[in-house]
C-alpha cells in the first residue's frame, strides 16, 4: 500500500466515533407537525392513505399539541377541514372567525401559548366548492388579484385567532406582499410569514387531498410550478423575499432536494421544506410490505432534507422522529 496510508473508515468504526463526526444532526426543534382538524368530529378519524395520521377533533387536537410540546417539536401547521355544507365558491369559511380553522388556531394558542410555534395554512382550497386555491373567473381560471383580497382578510383572521406564523400556500402572484401589508395595517407586525415560495404541481399530494376532503376539479398547473423548472422556482423565491417573507419553503421535499440546496444558497432567511403526504405514504406502504426498514428510512429521509439545506422540515413523522432521535444512539 502506498503512503500516506489514508483510511477514512477509521472515522466509521464505532457508534461513538460516528456520532462525534456526524455532519448533519437532526433535532426535534426543527420539525413541524402538520395537523388536520375536522369540523364536527367528536373523536379522531383515521386517514386511510396516511397510516397513523388522523383528522382531529378539537379535543384530540389539544391533546396532540401538548404531546408535541413535550417532545420538543418546533411547530404545528394547522389545516382546517370544514363540513361540505360550509364550502362555497369563495371559501368564506376559511375567513370566518368561527370557522373550523380559526377555532382550531384559537384552541392551540389557548392550550400551549408560546411553547411551540403555531402556524396556519393560508389558502382557501379546503373551503371552496371547486377545490382551487383561489376564486374562479368567468372562464374557469383562477383570478389571481381577486384571490389576493381574500388572502389578506384570511391572514388577519388567523393572526387574530392566535397564529404566530401564517403560511400562504396558494401560489398567487403578489400574495406575500399583500398579506404582509394587511397584517401590518391590522396591528399584527409580529406575525411572521412562511411563504410557500416553491410549490410544484406534482403527483405527491394524493393522500393530502383525502385528508382535507378536497373537491378539486381539474389540476393546479396554471398557478403551481412545473416540476421541470428550477430557475422559475428561484425567481419566485426572490419575489417572496422582496415582498417581506420571513421564511421560504420548498414543497415537496425529497424529489426536489436540488431545489432546496439552490434556495439555501440564494437567500439569507430560514429555508423550510414540506415532506408531503405522498412521500410519507410511499415509505409507509413499502414498510408495511417488509421491503424497507421503516424507522431507519424515516430518519434517513429527514437527514437528506436537512443536508440539502432545509433548516425546518414539515413532516407527518415529527412526533415519532422526535422519539427516534432520543433513542438513536
Amino acid at each position: 500500500m502506498s503512503f500516506p496510508d489514508i483510511r477514512p473508515r477509521r472515522l466509521r468504526r464505532t457508534p461513538a466515533i460516528r456520532r462525534l463526526v456526524e455532519e448533519t444532526r437532526l433535532s426535534p426543534a426543527e420539525l413541524v407537525l402538520p395537523l388536520f382538524v375536522k369540523e364536527g368530529l367528536t373523536e379522531p378519524r383515521p386517514i386511510s392513505s396516511l397510516p397513523g395520521v388522523v383528522q382531529h377533533s378539537r379535543e384530540s387536537l389539544r391533546k396532540v399539541a401538548h404531546e408535541a410540546v413535550s417532545a420538543g417539536i418546533g411547530g404545528l401547521m394547522l389545516f382546517g377541514v370544514p363540513d361540505n355544507m360550509s364550502k362555497d365558491e369563495t371559501g368564506s369559511a376559511g375567513l370566518d372567525p368561527d370557522g373550523i380553522l380559526n377555532v382550531g388556531l384559537r384552541d392551540l394558542r389557548a392550550e400551549v401559548g408560546d411553547a411551540t410555534v403555531i402556524m396556519g395554512d393560508l389558502c382557501i382550497d379546503e373551503f371552496t366548492s371547486h377545490g382551487h386555491c383561489g376564486v374562479l373567473a368567468a372562464d374557469g381560471s383562477v383570478d389571481n388579484d381577486a384571490t389576493l383580497e381574500i388572502y389578506a382578510e384570511m391572514a388577519v383572521a388567523q393572526a387574530a385567532a392566535g397564529a404566530h406564523v401564517v403560511g400562504p400556500s396558494g401560489m398567487m402572484d403578489g400574495q406575500v406582499g399583500v398579506i404582509r401589508k394587511a397584517l401590518d395595517r391590522a396591528g399584527y407586525q409580529d406575525v411572521a410569514v412562511l411563504a410557500y415560495a416553491v410549490k410544484y404541481a406534482g403527483a405527491f399530494y394524493g393522500p393530502f387531498r383525502e385528508a382535507v376532503e378536497s373537491t378539486l376539479k381539474g389540476d393546479r398547473r396554471q398557478y403551481q410550478q412545473d416540476p421541470s423548472n428550477l430557475r422559475d422556482a428561484l425567481r419566485e423565491v426572490d419575489l417572496d423575499v422582496a415582498e417581506g417573507a420571513d421564511m421560504v419553503m420548498v414543497k415537496p421535499a425529497l424529489p426536489y432536494l436540488d431545489v432546496i440546496a439552490a434556495v439555501r444558497d440564494r437567500v439569507n432567511v430560514p429555508v423550510a421544506a414540506y415532506q408531503v403526504s405522498g412521500e410519507y405514504a410511499m415509505v409507509e406502504a413499502a414498510a408495511a410490505n417488509g421491503w424497507i426498514d421503516r424507522e431507519r428510512t424515516i430518519l434517513e429521509t429527514l437527514t437528506s432534507i436537512k443536508r440539502a439545506g432545509a433548516q425546518i422540515t414539515l413532516t407527518y413523522w415529527a412526533l415519532e422522529a422526535a422519539q427516534l432521535l432520543r433513542t438513536r444512539y
